[in-house]
Protein backbone atom coordinates (compact mmCIF):
# COMPACT_ATOMS: atom_id res chain seq x y z
CA UNK A 1 0.00 0.00 0.00
CA UNK A 2 1.22 3.28 -0.54
CA UNK A 3 2.09 5.60 1.87
CA UNK A 4 -0.24 8.72 1.96
CA UNK A 5 1.30 12.46 0.58
CA UNK A 6 0.14 15.72 2.23
CA UNK A 7 -2.22 17.59 0.26
CA UNK A 8 -1.11 19.86 -2.10
CA UNK A 9 -1.79 23.34 -2.31
CA UNK A 10 -0.67 26.57 -4.10
CA UNK A 11 -0.92 28.96 -0.69
CA UNK A 12 2.51 28.41 1.67
CA UNK A 13 4.64 30.69 4.11
CA UNK A 14 8.46 31.42 3.09
CA UNK A 15 11.10 32.64 5.56
CA UNK A 16 14.22 34.79 5.66
CA UNK A 17 16.70 36.73 7.42
CA UNK A 18 14.66 40.57 7.50
CA UNK A 19 17.62 41.94 5.80
CA UNK A 20 17.78 39.62 3.14
CA UNK A 21 13.42 39.38 2.64
CA UNK A 22 13.82 41.10 -0.65
CA UNK A 23 16.28 39.34 -2.29
CA UNK A 24 14.07 36.09 -1.26
CA UNK A 25 11.33 37.48 -2.84
CA UNK A 26 13.10 37.63 -5.83
CA UNK A 27 13.84 34.39 -5.86
CA UNK A 28 9.81 33.33 -5.30
CA UNK A 29 9.21 35.56 -8.57
CA UNK A 30 11.79 34.38 -10.41
CA UNK A 31 9.91 30.91 -9.95
CA UNK A 32 6.41 31.87 -10.16
CA UNK A 33 6.24 35.64 -11.77
CA UNK A 34 2.56 35.61 -11.05
CA UNK A 35 2.83 34.39 -7.70
CA UNK A 36 1.20 36.99 -5.03
CA UNK A 37 3.50 37.48 -2.15
CA UNK A 38 2.17 39.93 0.87
CA UNK A 39 4.73 40.76 3.57
CA UNK A 40 3.81 40.25 7.34
CA UNK A 41 4.56 43.62 8.96
CA UNK A 42 4.22 41.88 12.42
CA UNK A 43 6.21 39.10 11.48
CA UNK A 44 9.62 40.33 9.92
CA UNK A 45 11.16 37.36 7.82
CA UNK A 46 8.10 35.82 7.17
CA UNK A 47 5.96 36.22 3.86
CA UNK A 48 2.56 34.88 2.75
CA UNK A 49 2.31 33.35 -0.49
CA UNK A 50 -0.15 32.18 -3.24
CA UNK A 51 1.49 30.95 -6.11
CA UNK A 52 0.47 29.27 -9.71
CA UNK A 53 2.24 27.03 -9.43
CA UNK A 54 1.75 24.10 -6.73
CA UNK A 55 3.58 24.04 -3.22
CA UNK A 56 5.33 20.77 -4.68
CA UNK A 57 6.16 21.61 -8.06
CA UNK A 58 8.21 24.59 -6.56
CA UNK A 59 9.66 22.18 -4.15
CA UNK A 60 10.32 20.16 -6.87
CA UNK A 61 11.92 22.82 -8.86
CA UNK A 62 14.12 24.16 -5.48
CA UNK A 63 15.39 20.73 -4.78
CA UNK A 64 17.14 20.92 -7.85
CA UNK A 65 18.42 24.25 -7.92
CA UNK A 66 18.30 25.50 -4.08
CA UNK A 67 17.70 29.01 -3.29
CA UNK A 68 20.19 31.49 -1.89
CA UNK A 69 18.28 33.60 0.50
CA UNK A 70 14.40 31.65 0.68
CA UNK A 71 16.13 29.63 3.92
CA UNK A 72 12.36 27.68 4.62
CA UNK A 73 8.62 26.90 2.57
CA UNK A 74 5.83 25.25 4.58
CA UNK A 75 2.21 24.50 2.75
CA UNK A 76 -1.21 26.36 4.63
CA UNK A 77 -3.53 24.01 4.31
CA UNK A 78 -6.09 25.22 6.52
CA UNK A 79 -6.34 28.99 8.40
CA UNK A 80 -8.17 29.19 11.45
CA UNK A 81 -9.04 32.85 13.25
CA UNK A 82 -8.91 32.62 16.44
CA UNK A 83 -8.69 35.36 19.70
CA UNK A 84 -6.71 35.46 23.05
CA UNK A 85 -9.57 32.74 24.74
CA UNK A 86 -9.94 30.37 21.93
CA UNK A 87 -6.12 29.41 20.92
CA UNK A 88 -6.75 26.11 22.54
CA UNK A 89 -8.70 25.43 20.12
CA UNK A 90 -6.49 25.08 17.94
CA UNK A 91 -6.25 21.53 15.86
CA UNK A 92 -5.81 19.41 13.22
CA UNK A 93 -8.89 18.55 11.19
CA UNK A 94 -9.73 14.87 10.19
CA UNK A 95 -8.49 15.46 6.65
CA UNK A 96 -5.27 16.75 7.84
CA UNK A 97 -4.76 13.71 10.38
CA UNK A 98 -5.87 11.42 7.36
CA UNK A 99 -2.63 13.04 5.58
CA UNK A 100 -0.30 11.74 7.70
CA UNK A 101 1.55 8.76 7.48
CA UNK A 102 1.45 6.74 10.19
CA UNK A 103 4.73 4.80 9.45
CA UNK A 104 6.82 8.05 9.57
CA UNK A 105 8.27 9.99 12.20
CA UNK A 106 7.16 13.25 12.75
CA UNK A 107 7.19 16.78 14.24
CA UNK A 108 5.09 19.81 15.38
CA UNK A 109 6.43 22.97 14.33
CA UNK A 110 5.30 26.12 15.46
CA UNK A 111 6.62 29.85 15.45
CA UNK A 112 4.49 32.93 17.05
CA UNK A 113 4.70 36.58 16.01
CA UNK A 114 3.24 39.66 17.00
CA UNK A 115 2.98 38.30 20.82
CA UNK A 116 0.17 36.20 21.48
CA UNK A 117 0.04 35.01 24.89
CA UNK A 118 0.97 31.34 24.59
CA UNK A 119 4.57 29.35 23.88
CA UNK A 120 5.54 27.32 20.90
CA UNK A 121 5.53 23.90 23.49
CA UNK A 122 2.55 23.95 24.52
CA UNK A 123 0.78 23.94 20.77
CA UNK A 124 3.61 21.33 19.75
CA UNK A 125 2.55 18.90 22.40
CA UNK A 126 -1.37 19.41 22.51
CA UNK A 127 -0.98 18.72 18.34
CA UNK A 128 1.55 16.09 18.94
CA UNK A 129 -0.85 14.38 21.07
CA UNK A 130 -3.79 14.70 19.10
CA UNK A 131 -1.55 12.89 16.39
CA UNK A 132 -0.30 10.49 18.56
CA UNK A 133 -3.78 9.27 19.54
CA UNK A 134 -5.69 9.52 16.33
CA UNK A 135 -2.71 8.27 13.85
CA UNK A 136 0.06 6.35 16.00
CA UNK A 137 3.17 7.94 13.85
CA UNK A 138 5.89 8.32 15.99
CA UNK A 139 7.18 11.60 17.43
CA UNK A 140 10.35 12.71 16.44
CA UNK A 141 11.74 16.23 17.71
CA UNK A 142 15.44 15.78 15.82
CA UNK A 143 14.87 15.23 12.18
CA UNK A 144 11.66 14.42 11.46
CA UNK A 145 10.46 12.75 8.39
CA UNK A 146 7.10 15.12 7.92
CA UNK A 147 6.03 18.02 9.81
CA UNK A 148 3.24 19.92 10.88
CA UNK A 149 4.27 23.64 10.53
CA UNK A 150 1.76 26.03 12.50
CA UNK A 151 1.94 29.63 12.18
CA UNK A 152 0.35 32.02 14.63
CA UNK A 153 0.16 35.74 14.35
CA UNK A 154 -1.07 38.27 16.67
CA UNK A 155 -2.60 40.85 14.91
CA UNK A 156 -4.62 44.12 15.43
CA UNK A 157 -8.23 42.61 14.49
CA UNK A 158 -7.18 38.90 16.27
CA UNK A 159 -5.43 36.19 15.88
CA UNK A 160 -4.56 34.31 12.71
CA UNK A 161 -3.08 30.34 12.54
CA UNK A 162 -1.67 28.70 9.57
CA UNK A 163 -1.82 25.12 9.45
CA UNK A 164 0.48 22.60 6.92
CA UNK A 165 1.98 19.35 6.17
CA UNK A 166 4.92 18.32 4.66
CA UNK A 167 7.53 16.19 3.93
CA UNK A 168 10.42 17.24 6.06
CA UNK A 169 12.36 17.46 2.88
CA UNK A 170 10.39 19.53 1.40
CA UNK A 171 10.59 22.83 3.60
CA UNK A 172 14.57 23.72 2.54
CA UNK A 173 15.22 23.32 5.99
CA UNK A 174 14.34 20.83 8.83
CA UNK A 175 14.20 23.75 11.30
CA UNK A 176 11.52 25.71 11.95
CA UNK A 177 11.94 29.28 9.83
CA UNK A 178 15.46 27.86 9.09
CA UNK A 179 16.97 28.68 12.40
CA UNK A 180 19.57 26.29 13.47
CA UNK A 181 20.11 26.55 17.20
CA UNK A 182 23.31 25.03 18.65
CA UNK A 183 23.92 24.30 22.17
CA UNK A 184 26.89 26.72 23.53
CA UNK A 185 30.01 25.18 24.48
CA UNK A 186 31.50 26.28 27.02
CA UNK A 187 34.93 26.12 25.45
CA UNK A 188 33.70 28.57 22.24
CA UNK A 189 36.08 31.02 21.39
CA UNK A 190 33.65 32.99 19.00
CA UNK A 191 30.42 32.93 17.48
CA UNK A 192 31.33 32.55 13.96
CA UNK A 193 31.71 28.45 15.28
CA UNK A 194 28.25 28.67 14.98
CA UNK A 195 28.60 29.35 11.36
CA UNK A 196 30.36 26.57 10.46
CA UNK A 197 28.58 24.57 12.25
CA UNK A 198 25.60 24.96 10.20
CA UNK A 199 27.70 24.83 6.98
CA UNK A 200 28.80 21.15 7.87
CA UNK A 201 24.87 19.81 8.14
CA UNK A 202 23.76 22.28 5.84
CA UNK A 203 25.81 20.95 3.12
CA UNK A 204 26.98 17.74 4.76
CA UNK A 205 30.25 18.28 4.21
CA UNK A 206 32.38 14.85 3.72
CA UNK A 207 35.31 14.22 6.10
CA UNK A 208 38.64 12.21 5.63
CA UNK A 209 39.67 11.08 8.91
CA UNK A 210 42.73 12.82 10.41
CA UNK A 211 42.44 15.14 7.36
CA UNK A 212 44.17 18.04 6.33
CA UNK A 213 42.41 21.19 6.86
CA UNK A 214 43.73 25.00 6.07
CA UNK A 215 41.85 27.53 7.95
CA UNK A 216 42.71 31.40 6.48
CA UNK A 217 41.93 33.94 8.39
CA UNK A 218 41.84 31.94 11.47
CA UNK A 219 42.38 33.83 14.54
CA UNK A 220 40.91 33.86 16.76
CA UNK A 221 40.52 30.25 16.21
CA UNK A 222 37.31 29.17 16.35
CA UNK A 223 36.75 27.32 13.14
CA UNK A 224 40.28 25.79 13.83
CA UNK A 225 38.50 24.29 17.07
CA UNK A 226 35.98 23.11 15.45
CA UNK A 227 38.25 20.95 12.79
CA UNK A 228 40.33 19.62 15.39
CA UNK A 229 36.40 18.29 16.79
CA UNK A 230 36.05 16.18 13.27
CA UNK A 231 39.67 15.07 13.72
CA UNK A 232 41.36 17.17 11.25
CA UNK A 233 45.18 18.03 11.39
CA UNK A 234 44.94 21.76 10.95
CA UNK A 235 47.07 24.61 9.20
CA UNK A 236 45.98 27.60 10.62
CA UNK A 237 46.77 31.28 8.75
CA UNK A 238 46.55 34.71 10.26
CA UNK A 239 49.00 37.10 11.35
CA UNK A 240 47.25 37.66 14.80
CA UNK A 241 47.26 35.34 17.23
CA UNK A 242 44.83 32.44 17.96
CA UNK A 243 43.54 31.56 21.59
CA UNK A 244 46.08 30.78 24.32
CA UNK A 245 43.40 27.41 24.82
CA UNK A 246 45.00 26.14 21.55
CA UNK A 247 48.24 27.05 21.28
CA UNK A 248 49.09 23.53 23.01
CA UNK A 249 47.28 21.60 20.62
CA UNK A 250 50.05 19.48 18.21
CA UNK A 251 47.23 19.23 15.67
CA UNK A 252 47.41 22.94 15.00
CA UNK A 253 50.11 24.57 13.17
CA UNK A 254 49.62 28.37 13.14
CA UNK A 255 51.70 30.21 10.47
CA UNK A 256 51.85 33.89 11.38
CA UNK A 257 51.47 35.45 7.65
CA UNK A 258 48.59 36.27 5.35
CA UNK A 259 46.92 34.16 3.34
CA UNK A 260 48.78 35.66 0.21
CA UNK A 261 52.53 35.24 1.94
CA UNK A 262 51.57 31.64 2.41
CA UNK A 263 49.93 30.70 -0.50
CA UNK A 264 53.66 32.39 -2.02
CA UNK A 265 55.31 29.71 -0.13
CA UNK A 266 53.67 27.10 -2.14
CA UNK A 267 51.78 24.85 0.24
CA UNK A 268 51.18 21.28 -0.22
CA UNK A 269 47.38 20.14 -0.51
CA UNK A 270 44.57 19.75 1.71
CA UNK A 271 41.07 17.53 1.91
CA UNK A 272 39.26 21.37 3.01
CA UNK A 273 40.53 24.52 2.88
CA UNK A 274 38.18 27.05 4.70
CA UNK A 275 37.66 30.94 4.34
CA UNK A 276 36.18 33.21 6.75
CA UNK A 277 38.22 36.14 5.97
CA UNK A 278 37.01 40.09 6.19
CA UNK A 279 38.05 41.06 2.67
CA UNK A 280 35.80 42.65 -0.30
CA UNK A 281 33.82 39.76 -2.22
CA UNK A 282 35.90 39.99 -5.65
CA UNK A 283 38.61 40.13 -4.08
CA UNK A 284 38.13 37.24 -1.78
CA UNK A 285 36.79 35.28 -4.53
CA UNK A 286 39.99 35.25 -6.31
CA UNK A 287 42.28 34.65 -3.63
CA UNK A 288 40.15 31.80 -2.72
CA UNK A 289 40.78 30.36 -6.19
CA UNK A 290 44.50 30.65 -6.10
CA UNK A 291 44.07 28.00 -3.43
CA UNK A 292 42.16 25.92 -5.72
CA UNK A 293 45.05 24.08 -7.12
CA UNK A 294 45.84 23.09 -3.08
CA UNK A 295 42.75 21.38 -2.89
CA UNK A 296 42.99 17.16 -2.88
CA UNK A 297 40.98 15.96 -5.83
CA UNK A 298 38.14 14.61 -3.80
CA UNK A 299 38.09 17.72 -1.18
CA UNK A 300 35.83 20.44 -0.06
CA UNK A 301 35.84 24.31 0.43
CA UNK A 302 34.04 26.57 2.60
CA UNK A 303 33.76 30.15 2.37
CA UNK A 304 31.60 33.16 3.53
CA UNK A 305 31.46 35.73 0.87
CA UNK A 306 31.10 39.21 2.39
CA UNK A 307 28.05 41.57 0.70
CA UNK A 308 27.85 45.22 0.92
CA UNK A 309 25.04 46.51 1.76
CA UNK A 310 24.39 47.85 -1.61
CA UNK A 311 24.66 46.48 -5.23
CA UNK A 312 24.40 42.82 -3.42
CA UNK A 313 23.52 40.55 -6.34
CA UNK A 314 26.12 42.14 -8.21
CA UNK A 315 28.56 41.57 -5.98
CA UNK A 316 27.40 37.54 -5.35
CA UNK A 317 27.07 37.20 -9.39
CA UNK A 318 30.58 38.58 -10.08
CA UNK A 319 32.19 36.64 -7.19
CA UNK A 320 30.72 33.23 -8.00
CA UNK A 321 31.58 34.04 -11.84
CA UNK A 322 35.22 33.82 -10.36
CA UNK A 323 35.08 31.29 -8.06
CA UNK A 324 33.44 28.96 -11.20
CA UNK A 325 36.83 29.40 -13.17
CA UNK A 326 38.73 27.21 -10.05
CA UNK A 327 35.54 25.24 -8.69
CA UNK A 328 32.50 24.10 -8.88
CA UNK A 329 30.31 26.17 -6.86
CA UNK A 330 27.99 22.82 -5.10
CA UNK A 331 25.62 25.76 -2.95
CA UNK A 332 25.34 28.87 -2.20
CA UNK A 333 23.34 29.79 0.68
CA UNK A 334 22.64 32.78 3.34
CA UNK A 335 22.70 30.66 6.65
CA UNK A 336 20.62 31.26 10.25
CA UNK A 337 24.25 32.01 11.52
CA UNK A 338 25.34 34.53 8.98
CA UNK A 339 25.08 38.25 8.84
CA UNK A 340 26.07 40.65 5.60
CA UNK A 341 27.15 37.54 3.94
CA UNK A 342 26.75 34.12 2.47
CA UNK A 343 28.29 30.94 3.19
CA UNK A 344 29.78 29.35 -0.50
CA UNK A 345 29.91 25.30 -0.51
CA UNK A 346 32.72 24.21 -3.19
CA UNK A 347 34.86 21.14 -4.61
CA UNK A 348 37.33 20.19 -7.21
CA UNK A 349 35.44 20.04 -10.65
CA UNK A 350 34.97 16.46 -12.06
CA UNK A 351 36.75 17.68 -15.31
CA UNK A 352 39.56 18.18 -13.01
CA UNK A 353 39.24 15.18 -10.67
CA UNK A 354 39.26 12.85 -13.92
CA UNK A 355 42.44 14.33 -15.41
CA UNK A 356 44.27 14.17 -11.93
Amino acid sequence: MSSPLPPDTHTWLGSADPDFLDLAIREIKAADPEAAVQRLREAPGLVWVCSQRSFVDLVEAWQADPPIFLRHICPIHREQRLDEGSLSKLHLDEEMLAAIDPMRSFSVQTRLFGGPNLKPFQVNEALAEQVIAAVGAPLQVKDPQQVISVVILAETGGIRAWLGLSLAAQNLSNWAGGIHRFRRDPNQISRSEFKLLEAIQVFQVPWVAGGQALDLGAAPGGWSRILRLYGQQVTAVDPADLDERLSQDPGICHHRLSAQAYLARSPGRFHLILNDMRMDGSASANLMAAFAPHLEPQGAALMTLKLPHRQRLRVLRQSLEILGRAFSVVRARHLFHNRSEVTLYLRVPQSAVSTT
